[in-house]
Protein backbone atom coordinates (compact mmCIF):
# COMPACT_ATOMS: atom_id res chain seq x y z
CA UNK A 1 0.00 0.00 0.00
CA UNK A 2 1.45 3.63 -0.90
CA UNK A 3 1.81 6.16 1.79
CA UNK A 4 1.73 9.72 -0.05
CA UNK A 5 4.53 12.21 -0.12
CA UNK A 6 2.90 14.45 2.87
CA UNK A 7 1.84 11.99 5.20
CA UNK A 8 5.68 10.63 5.07
CA UNK A 9 6.76 14.12 5.77
CA UNK A 10 4.40 14.03 8.82
CA UNK A 11 5.51 10.63 9.51
CA UNK A 12 8.77 11.63 9.77
CA UNK A 13 8.38 15.35 12.01
CA UNK A 14 6.16 13.11 14.16
CA UNK A 15 8.84 10.51 14.78
CA UNK A 16 11.25 13.47 15.35
CA UNK A 17 8.80 15.30 17.50
CA UNK A 18 8.93 11.92 19.62
CA UNK A 19 12.30 11.73 19.98
CA UNK A 20 13.02 15.02 21.04
CA UNK A 21 10.57 15.03 23.61
CA UNK A 22 11.16 11.29 24.80
CA UNK A 23 15.03 12.29 25.01
CA UNK A 24 13.96 15.93 26.95
CA UNK A 25 12.46 13.46 29.81
CA UNK A 26 15.89 12.04 30.49
CA UNK A 27 17.78 14.76 29.87
CA UNK A 28 15.84 16.55 32.37
CA UNK A 29 16.11 13.63 35.00
CA UNK A 30 19.87 13.91 34.87
CA UNK A 31 19.26 17.01 37.21
CA UNK A 32 21.55 19.49 36.20
CA UNK A 33 21.16 22.96 34.92
CA UNK A 34 22.84 22.62 32.08
CA UNK A 35 20.68 19.33 31.40
CA UNK A 36 17.52 21.28 32.06
CA UNK A 37 18.30 23.70 29.51
CA UNK A 38 18.81 21.40 27.03
CA UNK A 39 15.76 19.34 27.96
CA UNK A 40 13.49 22.76 27.48
CA UNK A 41 15.07 22.88 24.55
CA UNK A 42 14.39 19.31 23.21
CA UNK A 43 10.86 19.52 24.29
CA UNK A 44 10.38 23.26 22.52
CA UNK A 45 11.82 21.34 19.08
CA UNK A 46 10.01 17.95 19.45
CA UNK A 47 6.63 20.81 19.69
CA UNK A 48 7.47 22.62 16.49
CA UNK A 49 8.03 19.50 14.80
CA UNK A 50 5.07 17.78 15.79
CA UNK A 51 3.13 21.35 14.94
CA UNK A 52 4.74 21.09 11.72
CA UNK A 53 3.32 17.14 11.24
CA UNK A 54 0.26 18.43 11.35
CA UNK A 55 0.57 20.84 8.56
CA UNK A 56 1.41 17.71 6.10
CA UNK A 57 -0.50 14.14 7.30
CA UNK A 58 -4.01 13.83 8.90
CA UNK A 59 -4.29 13.86 12.62
CA UNK A 60 -5.56 9.96 12.19
CA UNK A 61 -1.53 9.47 11.78
CA UNK A 62 0.61 12.28 13.89
CA UNK A 63 -1.67 12.21 17.16
CA UNK A 64 -1.49 8.13 17.51
CA UNK A 65 2.36 8.46 17.40
CA UNK A 66 2.77 11.04 20.26
CA UNK A 67 3.13 7.45 22.55
CA UNK A 68 6.36 6.89 20.46
CA UNK A 69 8.22 9.25 22.89
CA UNK A 70 7.00 6.81 26.07
CA UNK A 71 9.05 4.26 24.10
CA UNK A 72 12.44 6.57 23.35
CA UNK A 73 12.15 7.77 26.72
CA UNK A 74 12.02 3.83 28.41
CA UNK A 75 14.88 2.59 26.09
CA UNK A 76 16.73 5.86 26.78
CA UNK A 77 16.46 5.42 30.35
CA UNK A 78 17.49 1.94 30.30
CA UNK A 79 21.03 2.53 28.57
CA UNK A 80 21.57 6.40 30.20
CA UNK A 81 20.13 6.14 33.68
CA UNK A 82 20.61 2.61 33.89
CA UNK A 83 17.01 2.11 34.98
CA UNK A 84 16.13 -1.52 33.79
CA UNK A 85 13.39 -2.18 31.34
CA UNK A 86 11.15 -5.31 32.13
CA UNK A 87 10.32 -7.42 30.00
CA UNK A 88 6.28 -6.27 30.18
CA UNK A 89 8.08 -2.81 29.43
CA UNK A 90 9.83 -4.37 26.29
CA UNK A 91 6.47 -5.85 25.53
CA UNK A 92 4.57 -2.34 25.90
CA UNK A 93 7.28 -1.28 23.27
CA UNK A 94 6.60 -3.67 20.81
CA UNK A 95 2.56 -3.37 20.92
CA UNK A 96 3.39 0.78 20.49
CA UNK A 97 5.71 -0.10 17.22
CA UNK A 98 3.08 -2.71 15.78
CA UNK A 99 0.41 -0.37 16.52
CA UNK A 100 1.84 2.72 14.71
CA UNK A 101 2.57 0.55 11.80
CA UNK A 102 -0.44 -0.67 11.71
CA UNK A 103 -2.04 3.17 11.65
CA UNK A 104 1.18 4.66 9.30
CA UNK A 105 0.23 2.05 6.38
CA UNK A 106 -3.17 2.61 6.39
CA UNK A 107 -3.73 6.17 7.28
CA UNK A 108 -5.49 8.22 4.73
CA UNK A 109 -4.41 10.33 2.33
CA UNK A 110 -5.26 14.23 2.89
CA UNK A 111 -7.08 15.95 0.33
CA UNK A 112 -4.98 18.95 -1.33
CA UNK A 113 -5.64 22.04 0.18
CA UNK A 114 -5.22 25.52 -1.39
CA UNK A 115 -6.21 28.17 0.79
CA UNK A 116 -7.11 28.93 4.78
CA UNK A 117 -10.63 29.15 3.45
CA UNK A 118 -10.67 25.56 2.15
CA UNK A 119 -10.03 24.81 5.97
CA UNK A 120 -12.45 27.86 7.04
CA UNK A 121 -15.06 26.18 5.10
CA UNK A 122 -14.65 22.28 6.36
CA UNK A 123 -14.86 24.46 9.99
CA UNK A 124 -17.79 25.73 9.37
CA UNK A 125 -20.04 23.00 8.03
CA UNK A 126 -22.97 21.81 10.30
CA UNK A 127 -21.43 18.38 11.74
CA UNK A 128 -18.33 20.24 13.37
CA UNK A 129 -19.97 23.38 14.60
CA UNK A 130 -22.35 20.91 16.45
CA UNK A 131 -18.96 19.12 17.83
CA UNK A 132 -17.13 22.62 18.91
CA UNK A 133 -20.83 23.47 20.36
CA UNK A 134 -21.18 20.28 22.54
CA UNK A 135 -17.28 20.05 23.40
CA UNK A 136 -17.75 24.09 24.70
CA UNK A 137 -21.00 23.08 26.71
CA UNK A 138 -19.16 20.33 28.68
CA UNK A 139 -16.01 21.92 29.15
CA UNK A 140 -17.94 25.08 30.35
CA UNK A 141 -20.17 22.25 33.02
CA UNK A 142 -16.98 20.45 33.64
CA UNK A 143 -14.79 24.09 34.72
CA UNK A 144 -17.97 25.69 36.50
CA UNK A 145 -19.95 22.91 38.07
CA UNK A 146 -17.62 20.03 38.80
CA UNK A 147 -14.50 21.37 39.00
CA UNK A 148 -15.10 23.39 42.63
CA UNK A 149 -16.80 19.91 43.95
CA UNK A 150 -15.29 17.23 42.55
CA UNK A 151 -11.97 18.13 40.86
CA UNK A 152 -9.47 17.43 43.87
CA UNK A 153 -11.08 13.81 44.09
CA UNK A 154 -12.11 12.87 40.58
CA UNK A 155 -9.14 12.63 38.26
CA UNK A 156 -11.56 12.25 35.21
CA UNK A 157 -12.42 16.05 35.40
CA UNK A 158 -9.49 17.53 34.55
CA UNK A 159 -8.12 15.25 32.12
CA UNK A 160 -11.80 15.37 30.25
CA UNK A 161 -11.31 19.71 29.93
CA UNK A 162 -7.77 18.66 28.78
CA UNK A 163 -8.78 16.08 26.08
CA UNK A 164 -11.82 18.28 24.65
CA UNK A 165 -10.05 21.47 24.85
CA UNK A 166 -7.11 19.44 23.12
CA UNK A 167 -9.24 17.78 20.24
CA UNK A 168 -10.29 21.27 18.77
CA UNK A 169 -6.13 22.74 20.08
CA UNK A 170 -5.01 20.45 17.40
CA UNK A 171 -7.65 21.08 14.69
CA UNK A 172 -7.11 25.14 14.95
CA UNK A 173 -3.08 24.02 14.75
CA UNK A 174 -3.64 21.76 11.48
CA UNK A 175 -5.25 24.53 9.92
CA UNK A 176 -2.61 27.69 11.10
CA UNK A 177 0.01 24.48 10.28
CA UNK A 178 -1.66 24.37 6.89
CA UNK A 179 -1.32 28.26 6.40
CA UNK A 180 2.18 28.60 7.32
CA UNK A 181 2.85 26.08 4.91
CA UNK A 182 1.13 27.55 2.26
CA UNK A 183 2.60 30.71 3.04
CA UNK A 184 6.02 29.71 3.44
CA UNK A 185 5.23 28.34 -0.54
CA UNK A 186 4.57 31.87 -1.53
CA UNK A 187 0.73 31.75 -1.05
CA UNK A 188 0.61 34.47 1.86
CA UNK A 189 -2.57 33.72 4.01
CA UNK A 190 -1.63 35.95 6.47
CA UNK A 191 -4.31 38.10 4.75
CA UNK A 192 -7.30 37.22 5.61
CA UNK A 193 -9.03 36.71 9.27
CA UNK A 194 -9.40 33.26 9.28
CA UNK A 195 -6.00 32.81 9.66
CA UNK A 196 -6.08 34.99 12.58
CA UNK A 197 -8.88 33.47 14.13
CA UNK A 198 -7.54 30.17 14.41
CA UNK A 199 -3.91 31.35 15.73
CA UNK A 200 -6.07 32.81 18.59
CA UNK A 201 -8.28 29.70 18.94
CA UNK A 202 -4.43 27.90 19.21
CA UNK A 203 -3.63 29.92 21.78
CA UNK A 204 -6.65 30.15 23.98
CA UNK A 205 -7.04 26.79 23.88
CA UNK A 206 -3.79 25.32 24.90
CA UNK A 207 -3.52 28.33 27.84
CA UNK A 208 -6.34 26.20 28.97
CA UNK A 209 -5.38 22.74 28.47
CA UNK A 210 -2.37 23.06 30.03
CA UNK A 211 -3.68 24.89 33.00
CA UNK A 212 -5.82 21.97 33.77
CA UNK A 213 -3.12 19.50 32.65
CA UNK A 214 -0.71 20.77 35.35
CA UNK A 215 -3.53 21.13 38.09
CA UNK A 216 -4.17 16.77 37.28
CA UNK A 217 -0.22 16.24 37.27
CA UNK A 218 -0.48 18.44 40.81
CA UNK A 219 -3.25 16.19 42.15
CA UNK A 220 -3.01 13.09 41.06
CA UNK A 221 -0.89 9.88 39.90
CA UNK A 222 1.18 10.77 37.15
CA UNK A 223 1.68 7.02 36.42
CA UNK A 224 -2.55 7.14 35.75
CA UNK A 225 -3.39 10.25 34.25
CA UNK A 226 -1.11 9.61 31.38
CA UNK A 227 -2.53 6.84 29.97
CA UNK A 228 -5.64 7.73 30.06
CA UNK A 229 -4.91 11.55 29.00
CA UNK A 230 -3.64 9.47 26.02
CA UNK A 231 -6.68 7.72 25.06
CA UNK A 232 -9.36 10.59 25.63
CA UNK A 233 -7.22 13.06 23.89
CA UNK A 234 -6.49 11.06 20.77
CA UNK A 235 -9.98 9.29 20.76
CA UNK A 236 -11.31 12.91 20.82
CA UNK A 237 -9.12 14.13 17.91
CA UNK A 238 -9.62 11.47 15.51
CA UNK A 239 -13.40 12.09 16.31
CA UNK A 240 -13.41 16.05 15.77
CA UNK A 241 -10.67 14.86 12.38
CA UNK A 242 -13.32 12.98 11.00
CA UNK A 243 -15.82 15.19 11.05
CA UNK A 244 -14.34 18.04 10.19
CA UNK A 245 -11.83 16.87 7.41
CA UNK A 246 -13.92 13.74 6.75
CA UNK A 247 -10.38 11.63 6.88
CA UNK A 248 -12.30 8.32 6.66
CA UNK A 249 -14.45 8.75 3.37
CA UNK A 250 -11.76 7.77 0.61
CA UNK A 251 -11.22 4.45 3.01
CA UNK A 252 -12.80 1.11 3.03
CA UNK A 253 -14.18 -0.93 5.91
CA UNK A 254 -11.10 -3.25 6.27
CA UNK A 255 -8.87 -0.04 6.32
CA UNK A 256 -10.71 1.88 9.32
CA UNK A 257 -10.88 -1.82 11.07
CA UNK A 258 -7.08 -1.66 11.28
CA UNK A 259 -6.60 1.68 12.40
CA UNK A 260 -8.57 1.31 15.24
CA UNK A 261 -6.52 -1.98 16.03
CA UNK A 262 -3.79 -0.28 15.71
CA UNK A 263 -4.86 2.23 18.05
CA UNK A 264 -6.07 -0.15 20.82
CA UNK A 265 -2.72 -1.85 20.54
CA UNK A 266 -0.79 1.70 21.26
CA UNK A 267 -3.31 1.81 24.07
CA UNK A 268 -2.67 -1.43 25.45
CA UNK A 269 1.50 -1.01 25.07
CA UNK A 270 0.87 2.70 26.41
CA UNK A 271 -0.69 1.24 29.64
CA UNK A 272 1.51 -1.93 30.14
CA UNK A 273 4.79 0.47 29.91
CA UNK A 274 2.92 3.25 32.84
CA UNK A 275 1.77 0.39 34.93
CA UNK A 276 5.23 -1.46 34.31
CA UNK A 277 7.58 1.13 34.38
CA UNK A 278 9.18 0.86 38.49
CA UNK A 279 8.65 -2.90 37.93
CA UNK A 280 12.59 -3.60 37.07
CA UNK A 281 14.04 -0.90 39.63
CA UNK A 282 11.50 -2.30 42.25
CA UNK A 283 13.33 -5.42 41.72
CA UNK A 284 17.06 -4.48 41.37
CA UNK A 285 16.51 -3.24 44.86
CA UNK A 286 15.38 -5.41 46.56
CA UNK A 287 18.40 -7.70 47.57
CA UNK A 288 19.43 -4.74 49.40
CA UNK A 289 16.14 -4.67 51.22
CA UNK A 290 16.95 -7.91 52.09
CA UNK A 291 20.64 -7.45 52.99
CA UNK A 292 19.27 -5.04 55.10
CA UNK A 293 16.58 -6.64 56.73
CA UNK A 294 18.82 -9.62 58.20
CA UNK A 295 21.73 -7.27 58.98
CA UNK A 296 19.28 -5.38 61.80
CA UNK A 297 18.76 -8.48 63.97
CA UNK A 298 22.54 -8.87 63.92
CA UNK A 299 22.96 -4.90 64.47
CA UNK A 300 20.56 -5.34 67.46
CA UNK A 301 22.20 -8.31 69.51
CA UNK A 302 25.79 -6.60 69.37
Amino acid sequence: MTISTDNVHGLVLALSSSIFIGSSFIVKKKGLNKARDTGIRAVIVGEIANFAAYAYAPAILVTPLGALSIIFSAVLAHFILKEKLHIFGVLGCVLCVVGSTSIVLHAPQEKDIESVKEVWYLATEPGFIVYTCIVLILVLILIFRLVPRYGESHMIIYVGICSLMGSLTVMSVKALGIALKLTFSGMNQFIYFQTWFFTVVVIVCCLLQINYLNKALDTFNTAVISPVYYVMFTSLTIIASMIMFKDWDSQNASQIVTELCGFVTIFSGTFLLHKTKDMGNDESQRPTILEDSTQTPNSNSE
